[in-house]
């Protein structure tokens, strides 16, 4: 032991933290500049990212050669720290393949050489190891402690080695004694720092792309509404207003073709919506369709010499295969921008590629439920029309006053009918509509149709599609109430609540049997005209119209008559 304190160990001491330092301050450059933390513990990484890892981590290893002086013929070396941090960062192929390049690179710069055979086999077998620790220990194998016990085993084996497997016995004794403390101590302390530092960044890469994708879908959730309704100036100019407010950029753009649809913030003195677009680099975005990050001002090239914008992150709008516009943010001298943002606007564009794609979709489904009000118009039973105009035909002599207020019923019930493919109206037409039908069902069966009508406050102002509620009233009617030689009384209420307006119809008829509530709510199509097609139909449109959670609740039972309740989105 007293040749610890041969000189040559505090020496190698200072030349080793030397190396060391250097060796570190390289990984970290590597890290920084780099996404390699994204490559890091997960077994479907792609063979190219495999071989990327052993050939950068065995390029260290070969540089940790070189970390320290020659001793006896032998090299104090920082190999171990790369070759055990490759195993735990990469797993068994890349621990394998960066030992391998290391351990190989050791053995061929000195064969023959009294200690090449057992350094090179250590540094092969340490960075085996950590892979196989690394896998045994999936998703916690990124641990400083695990690293620093791994290599402490690992340069103790390494020296073990050289002293069983180095001739002449008494020359490897020398060299153990004089590195062996050195190599330990650094290659310990380099891998559970190298290790620190990986989880670290991967860490912050982490929270990074959580605090992006929260950005995203905030301010994906604020402008769902607005650009639903197309690429307009009104809905870019809530849309900038949001992304500025949530992005903190000095200014935002939208344009489309070659006009500015919305600018706000830094140079809208003379980037003005509705004006020209001024900027070639927003020209080569729309000519190229690739998103570009421009710094200086000669990019962006804008001809106003006093434009206060120095750099541009420009991003195509697309609406399938054509390129709408361009979303823009642009930063200045005193408020730059970065990667952070292109990555935040590339996915914005991505996001809102979808909510414009949304439009066609809303639009394909108010053409539809138009054709559905088109095709329940083609439905409607003659039968009632030709007893309306009977029945209205025998007041003509018995009660012609009557007979007149009929005509006029009917006269709006009709010109309802035939004005009901417009979008919402309000419940008063509705209730108007159904009014009219009710009188001249009434004209017909007198005491057999008994009607109560119940409408809350501020209800009758509210939207609601033409041609729902009068079919409900009518199959109420026809099929709950008439089939009973007492007939019934039909109850219609509607109130406002929580930001809906809720509608009940309800009779004391005759019901209906299970299998026939659920034909009314179900998505297959009719067999008959006799299935109720004006439940089925209003089910229908409100789904389309407003989703799967609107559509009508049927409550009833043979004997029991029937409920139906809706509610419509205000």
């Amino acid at each position: 032991m007293n040749d610890f304190f041969n000189p040559q160990v505090p020496e190698l001491f200072l030349t080793l933290s030397q190396r060391f330092g250097l060796l570190l301050a390289g990984g970290f450059a590597v890290m920084t500049v780099t996404s390699i933390d994204k490559l890091g513990p997960r077994r479907d990484r792609p063979v190219w990212a495999t071989a990327l890892l052993v050939v950068m981590f065995g390029i260290f290893g070969v540089l940790g050669t070189y970390s320290g002086n020659v001793v006896f013929q032998s090299f104090a070396n920082l190999r171990g720290m790369v070759v055990i941090t490759a195993g735990l960062f990469g797993g068994p192929v890349v621990g394998f393949g960066a030992g391998l390049i290391a351990g190989g690179h050791r053995y061929l710069m000195d064969i023959g050489g009294f200690s090449a055979l057992p350094c090179a086999l250590a540094t092969l077998i340490e960075g085996t190891a950590a892979g196989l620790v690394a896998r045994r220990f999936a998703g916690n194998s990124l641990d400083w402690r695990l690293a620093l016990g791994l290599t402490l085993a690992g340069e103790t084996l390494h020296q073990g080695m050289v002293l069983t497997m180095s001739q002449p016995f008494a020359t490897a004794l020398a060299v153990v004694q004089v590195i062996a403390l050195p190599m330990i101590v650094f290659n310990s302390l380099g891998a559970g720092f190298f290790v620190k530092a990986l989880s670290l960044q991967m860490r912050y890469r982490q929270a990074q792309n959580r605090d992006l994708a929260r950005q995203i879908l905030s301010i994906a959730n604020q402008t769902l509404g607005h650009l639903r309704a197309g690429l307009t100036a009104t809905s870019a100019r809530a849309t900038a207003a949001i992304i500025m407010d949530e992005a903190q950029v000095p200014a935002v753009a939208v344009t489309s073709g070659q006009t500015i649809l919305a600018h706000l913030g830094a140079g809208e003195d003379h980037h003005v919506s509705g004006g020209v677009v001024l900027t070639k680099a927003t020209q080569r975005v729309i000519d190229s369709g690739e998103p570009l990050f421009v710094r200086g001002r000669a990019d962006i090239s804008c001809p106003e010499p006093s434009c206060p914008l120095t750099e541009a992150i420009i991003v195509p709008l697309r609406k399938g295969d054509t390129i709408l516009g361009c979303l823009k943010l642009y930063g200045t001298r005193r408020q730059p921008l970065d990667e952070t943002l292109f990555e935040l606007a590339k996915g914005l564009a991505d996001l809102f590629a979808t909510q414009l794609e949304l439009e066609n979709i809303g639009i394909k489904n108010q053409l539809l439920a138009h054709a559905e009000i088109r095709r329940l118009q083609a439905q409607i039973n003659p039968h009632f029309l030709f007893n309306s105009l009977n029945t209205i035909a025998s007041f003509c002599r018995t009660a012609p006053a009557q007979a007149r207020e009929l005509l006029l019923d009917l006269s709006r019930y009709m010109r309802r009918n035939l004005d009901s493919s417009r979008g919402l109206i309000r419940l008063a037409e509705e209730i108007e509509q159904t009014s009219a039908y009710l009188a001249i069902e009434q004209a017909r069966f007198g005491q057999r149709i008994r009607i109560d009508v119940d409408l809350g406050p501020g209800a009758q102002d509210c939207a609601t599609p033409p041609l729902i509620i009068q079919p409900l009233v009518e199959n109420a009617v026809r099929h709950g109430i008439l089939p009973r030689p007492e007939g019934g009384l039909v109850r219609l209420a509607a109130w406002r609540e929580n930001g809906h307006l809720l509608v009940e119809i309800h009779d004391d008829g005759v019901g209906m049997p299970p299998e026939q509530v659920r034909a009314i709510t179900s998505s297959v199509e009719l067999e008959s005209l006799t299935e109720g097609i004006g439940a089925r139909n209003s089910n229908q449109r409100l789904v389309q119209l407003f989703g799967p959670d609107y559509g009508l609740k049927v409550t009833s039972a043979p004997g029991e008559g029937t409920s139906i309740s809706l509610r419509i989105p205000q």
